[in-house]
């Protein structure tokens, strides 16, 4: 099984993609951890995306792609969170899936996570990590707060704020998103895959409601 989690920065694809992991007992791959691990390592892939990171701008398709099929060459079973963004990887990722190890060879499912961009913008201009690189737990003081102010719960170092999350970055960001990803929609609507949810991030049951919602969807198409 393959699904791809769609949305913008901030709209919860990598804490509901984590959800649906644990339903169906899918590997989870975050292009976004797949690039801190190769920032983390200075390799030199990983040099070259912190660059764009930084920016607010999508990553080259060629280096993620590579970096994506190094990952996928390992595993079956899959939640792809950040990949593809465009069209171009889209079609890549049709190729990566034609291996000739793949026992699964087509998407099952596209969940797209639907939230207004001002709600993002506050969510995620809000959001501090942990600034231990090896712990890189996350939180939000508006929607998910630690226990104790500045303080990560789980290994107690110092939280702050990464420099991609600065409002002026996150609005880069959504244009980016915008103008390069977007048309992934139209795409995957004319395979006959794409399911759209609207999310309310302000609703104290948000991430049980459209955890729910996106199973199932996918059942739905497993089901067919």
């Amino acid at each position: 099984m393959y699904i791809i989690m769609l949305g913008a920065p901030g709209t919860g694809k990598g804490t509901i993609g984590a959800e649906i992991c644990k339903h169906f007992n899918l590997n989870h791959v975050s292009t976004g951890d797949i690039f801190r691990e190769e920032i983390r390592n200075k390799t030199e892939l990983g040099q070259l995306a912190e660059s764009y990171i930084s920016k607010g701008q999508l990553v080259p398709d060629e280096v993620t792609i590579k970096m994506v099929e190094n990952t996928l060459d390992r595993m079956e079973d899959v939640i792809l969170d950040g990949f593809p963004r465009t069209i171009d990887q889209a079609k890549a990722l049709k190729e990566i899936l034609r291996g000739p190890n793949k026992k699964v060879t087509t998407i099952t499912t596209v969940i797209n996570l639907i939230v207004p961009d001002e709600d993002i913008i506050k969510r995620t201009s809000s959001r501090v990590v942990c600034s231990n690189k090896k712990c890189g737990a996350s939180y939000n003081p508006v929607f998910l707060p630690p226990k104790v102010e500045g303080i990560c719960d789980v290994c107690g170092s110092e939280l702050i704020r990464r420099k991609d999350d600065e409002p002026e970055t996150i609005k880069q960001r959504l244009d980016v998103y915008y103008q390069n990803t977007e048309p992934l929609v139209e795409y995957y609507e004319s395979e006959g895959i794409l399911e759209p949810i609207k999310v309310d991030i302000y609703s104290p049951t948000t991430k049980e409601d459209t955890t729910a919602e996106a199973i199932r969807r996918i059942e739905k198409h497993l089901n067919k």
